[in-house]
Protein backbone atom coordinates (compact mmCIF):
# COMPACT_ATOMS: atom_id res chain seq x y z
CA UNK A 1 0.00 0.00 0.00
CA UNK A 2 2.89 2.42 0.49
CA UNK A 3 3.91 2.13 -2.71
CA UNK A 4 0.61 3.66 -4.14
CA UNK A 5 0.88 6.48 -1.76
CA UNK A 6 4.64 7.44 -3.19
CA UNK A 7 3.17 7.22 -6.24
CA UNK A 8 -0.64 9.10 -6.20
CA UNK A 9 2.19 11.90 -4.36
CA UNK A 10 4.46 12.05 -7.16
CA UNK A 11 1.60 12.40 -9.36
CA UNK A 12 0.14 15.22 -7.45
CA UNK A 13 3.41 17.54 -6.83
CA UNK A 14 3.63 20.04 -9.47
CA UNK A 15 6.81 20.63 -10.48
CA UNK A 16 9.15 23.50 -9.11
CA UNK A 17 9.43 26.29 -11.83
CA UNK A 18 12.23 27.59 -10.29
CA UNK A 19 14.11 24.76 -10.12
CA UNK A 20 13.54 23.96 -13.80
CA UNK A 21 14.80 27.13 -14.45
CA UNK A 22 18.14 26.36 -12.54
CA UNK A 23 18.11 23.02 -14.21
CA UNK A 24 17.55 25.03 -17.34
CA UNK A 25 20.47 27.33 -17.26
CA UNK A 26 22.71 25.17 -15.78
CA UNK A 27 22.98 22.99 -18.86
CA UNK A 28 23.05 26.11 -21.03
CA UNK A 29 26.11 27.74 -19.77
CA UNK A 30 28.07 23.94 -19.25
CA UNK A 31 26.99 23.61 -23.25
CA UNK A 32 27.97 26.83 -24.15
CA UNK A 33 31.15 27.00 -22.10
CA UNK A 34 32.10 23.83 -24.40
CA UNK A 35 31.63 25.17 -27.47
CA UNK A 36 33.13 27.88 -26.52
CA UNK A 37 36.09 25.84 -25.78
CA UNK A 38 35.88 23.61 -28.94
CA UNK A 39 35.80 27.08 -31.27
CA UNK A 40 38.82 28.61 -29.46
CA UNK A 41 41.12 25.55 -29.94
CA UNK A 42 39.55 25.76 -33.94
CA UNK A 43 40.72 29.12 -33.75
CA UNK A 44 44.10 28.42 -32.21
CA UNK A 45 44.70 25.75 -34.71
CA UNK A 46 44.00 27.91 -37.51
CA UNK A 47 45.97 31.07 -36.50
CA UNK A 48 48.89 28.47 -36.10
CA UNK A 49 48.35 27.06 -39.63
CA UNK A 50 48.34 30.35 -40.79
CA UNK A 51 51.29 31.30 -39.09
CA UNK A 52 53.38 28.44 -40.12
CA UNK A 53 52.66 29.19 -44.21
CA UNK A 54 53.47 33.08 -43.60
CA UNK A 55 56.80 31.84 -42.40
CA UNK A 56 57.78 29.33 -44.71
CA UNK A 57 58.25 26.48 -42.84
CA UNK A 58 55.21 24.09 -44.57
CA UNK A 59 53.42 24.17 -47.47
CA UNK A 60 50.25 23.33 -49.40
CA UNK A 61 51.86 22.34 -52.07
CA UNK A 62 52.76 19.14 -52.85
CA UNK A 63 56.40 18.66 -53.78
CA UNK A 64 57.30 16.54 -56.69
CA UNK A 65 60.11 14.13 -56.55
Amino acid sequence: MSSHKIASHAARASPSVVKEICYGLTIGLIAGGLWKMHHWNYQRRTKEFCDLLEKGEISVVVEED
